[in-house]
């Protein structure tokens, strides 16, 4: 080949900008851990998936997305509509009356591509700075709404902290937030990511922003967004399978689980779902909490708005599990968990982590990894917390109301037992559908803390916790007369047959088969220690020989007459007859439980303790007509509450620590499960009985007797 002499004598040029290897992208605050794809066996267990998923109807069908279409371009004209009828009201100009616009956002499961057939859209409606959320949001709008046909169970609920209007339209549950920004005109190109949107606003706006802002940061932030979507709705699918799916009882919510997956996809940008799947559970049960999870950097900017910065602020300290929104102001999404609810999500990840290395070891199927939780075999104690209404309507928002109130129970059962006590929040509630009444029950398991040595006798008293639970309960301001709601203690043999799905208690030979099928998963191949959850290990109780067990049963029957027992279902069949005679069924009822005792034996799996019941069931009520658990006119003041704990933590003071120490208590890399449960037992003494005759305090007291 002939070159010129000009050509020649020019440099040697650089190789293209395509041949040099450029150093890989990072995604997020640190490198990626690997860079490594998927293998052959890798792409085979994701198209298992990916078919598990399908057969579990996880995806809506195509009429459904359209359905959902339809009503989203419905609700934006109304919204549309509404904001351009008060501009005209209010006296602006016709052109203003004609450029007045109002946008709708999604944002959550429905933004991120990861919502299944019935799942509701969260939405944002953004309008100009003249129309308010308090009267122009939530009381013009939502009269416009319920003048409409197609919109069913409307509820707003303006002193969220997120203020949220709730319905259906047409059977799709909505969400509704809004957010009134600093313009005379919302154009409808908003960029809803500038931070500009946030100038002049207040928090509630913020808040009300945040959703949507956070959602469009995650798709930016992650390598691969299919990857991630598939991830995510295995995981949310997960989670809703073993319990620890929900924001508002102390776990984890859609935007955490994003967040969390998110940050896995960062960690491994070229893996895909079956790996990442995986690899969630090995990287988050060696990750050590309470070190934040983030998928950039905290932005700090002049507007002002308070940021998440332990540093700075003295009440982040106590976060136990910070997962760091994106978009400013960033927020420890995740400030709901306690104690007591990461344990248990813990001991999930743990679970998660030991089926899928056996999937990886061909010794087990994906469908493994979604058994149920066995909530109701875990524990020996439960509460019960049940819901009563006069109509479905109220029991809706009473409902929430007291959802939203639950994680402050187990947070006051932590503080005041100093943390010995762990309680298990179930994040699911249960109907009775041969009553008549409206009515709900929620559940929750108990437990002594792992390793705490227990004297025999050792009580703790909760008397007062569930009657300062009771106070937060009756200060809804959205009372109405019928909504009640009692709090009862019962063991694992008395929970009421409507909390098993097949409408009744399964025998022991049932639950031993569906373990050892479980258990024959792990077993192959490893000696280690399984996970320590109940449901995996069911100890077998001790042989004992029919005369021994002959004389208890007559032991027990001479000290103890036949109960006729106080329960929400007694009360449910008198609601739907009217409320006072409710009210007085209560009353007699109550006095004669007060009249008889109970002896009952507790199996913890090796010997019978013997613990006596005064009565079963405490309720509290919104009013003097029901039983409380303490007289209105007896309460202590606060200054004895403190001091009482004080008390009874300075007798425990080995072990006795405050919130704030238990952010090291997850400091290690790794998490032991628990050891099988103790045995366990309310101590409820009622007094004379409700009515003319004395009221004493009803006492609530946890026995936790040390076995050998």
């Amino acid at each position: 080949m002939v070159r010129s002499d000009g050509f020649n004598s020019l440099p040697t040029p650089s190789p293209p900008p395509a041949e040099q290897k450029q150093p890989p992208k990072q995604w997020g605050v640190t490198r990626p851990l690997s860079h490594a794809g998927p293998s052959e066996a890798d792409i085979q267990r994701t198209r298992d998936l990916e078919k598990f998923l399908v057969a579990s109807g996880l995806y809506e069908s195509a009429e459904e997305a359209a359905k959902r279409e339809e009503v989203l371009d419905r609700l934006k004209q109304i919204v549309k509509d509404w904001v351009k009828e008060l501009t005209r009201l209010r006296g602006y100009t016709d052109q203003m009356v004609e450029d007045a616009n109002a946008l709708i956002f999604t944002f959550g499961s429905y933004r991120l591509g990861v919502h299944g057939p019935g799942a509701d859209i969260d939405t944002l409606c953004i309008g100009p700075k003249y129309v308010s959320r308090e009267e122009d949001f939530f009381y013009v709008l939502h009269n416009i709404l319920a003048e409409i046909e197609e919109v069913t169970e409307l509820q707003p609920v303006p002193d969220a902290h997120v203020p949220v209007m709730k319905f259906k339209f047409d059977g799709i549950s909505i969400d509704l937030l809004y957010a009134s920004i600093s313009l005379l005109v919302v154009p409808d190109d908003l960029d809803i990511s500038n931070i500009s949107v946030l100038e002049d606003i207040d928090e509630p706006t913020v808040r009300s922003l945040n959703g949507c802002r956070v959602a469009d940061q995650i798709l930016k932030l992650v390598p691969n967004i299919e990857n991630f979507r598939t991830t995510l709705r295995c995981l949310k699918f997960w989670a809703k399978r073993r319990g620890v799916y929900s924001n508002v009882t102390g776990f984890l919510g859609g935007v955490n689980w994003a967040l969390l997956v998110a940050r896995l996809c960062q960690f491994y940008p070229n893996a895909n779902p079956s790996m990442l799947v995986s690899r969630f559970f090995r990287v988050y049960t060696l990750w050590r909490w309470p070190n934040p999870v983030m998928l950039c950097e905290i932005e700090d900017d002049e507007l002002g708005f308070s940021i998440w910065d332990p540093r700075k602020n003295p009440w982040d300290r106590n976060h136990l599990m910070p997962i760091i929104t994106p978009a400013y102001p960033c927020m420890n999404s995740s400030y709901n968990v306690s104690a007591s609810t990461l344990r248990v999500m813990m001991e999930q990840f743990q679970f998660g982590r030991e089926i899928c290395e056996d999937i990886e070891l061909n010794k087990a199927q994906w469908s493994t990894l979604f058994e149920p939780y066995l909530f109701f075999e875990s524990y020996k104690n439960y509460l019960q917390v049940d819901i009563i209404a006069a109509d479905l309507d109220d029991l809706r928002a009473w409902r929430g109301w007291v959802e939203s109130r639950l994680r402050q129970l187990t947070l006051m059962i932590e503080r005041d037992t100093c943390g010995k006590l762990q309680c298990h929040p179930y994040p699911h509630d249960y109907v009775d559908s041969s009553k008549h009444c409206a009515h709900c029950a929620f559940f929750m398991g108990l437990q002594r803390k792992q390793g705490e040595v227990i004297q025999e006798g050792q009580q703790f008293d909760i008397r007062q916790t569930v009657d300062e639970f009771r106070h937060q309960i009756n200060s809804y301001i959205y009372w109405k007369p019928g909504m009640e709601i009692y709090v009862s203690h019962v063991r694992r043999k008395q929970l009421p047959p409507y909390v098993f799905p097949e409408g009744h208690k399964r025998s022991r030979h049932i639950r031993l088969m569906s373990q050892q099928q479980v258990d024959k998963v792990s077993s192959d191949g490893s000696d280690a220690c399984r996970s320590d959850s109940a449901e995996r290990v069911i100890k077998r109780k001790k042989q004992v020989d029919l005369p021994e067990l002959e004389e208890r049963r007559e032991k027990r029957q001479s000290i103890s007459p036949q109960k006729q027992g106080l329960s929400p279902e007694n009360i449910c069949s008198r609601v739907a007859g009217g409320l006072t005679e409710c009210s007085s069924a209560m009353s007699g009822t109550m006095k004669e439980v007060a009249a008889t005792n109970e002896s009952c034996t507790l199996m913890d799996g090796r010997a019978p303790e013997a613990v006596s019941f005064n009565s079963r069931h405490v309720c509290t009520g919104s009013s003097m007509r029901m039983l409380q658990l303490v007289d209105r006119d007896k309460e202590l003041p606060d200054d004895s509450k403190t001091s009482n704990q004080e008390k009874h933590c300075a007798e425990n003071s080995d072990t006795c620590c405050n919130s704030s120490s238990s952010n090291s208590s997850y400091g290690s890399s790794s998490y032991s499960g628990l050891e099988p449960h103790a045995a366990l037992a309310m101590m409820l003494k009622s007094g004379d009985g409700v009515g003319s005759e004395p009221v004493q305090e009803n006492v609530m007291r946890l026995s936790l007797t040390s076995t050998a």
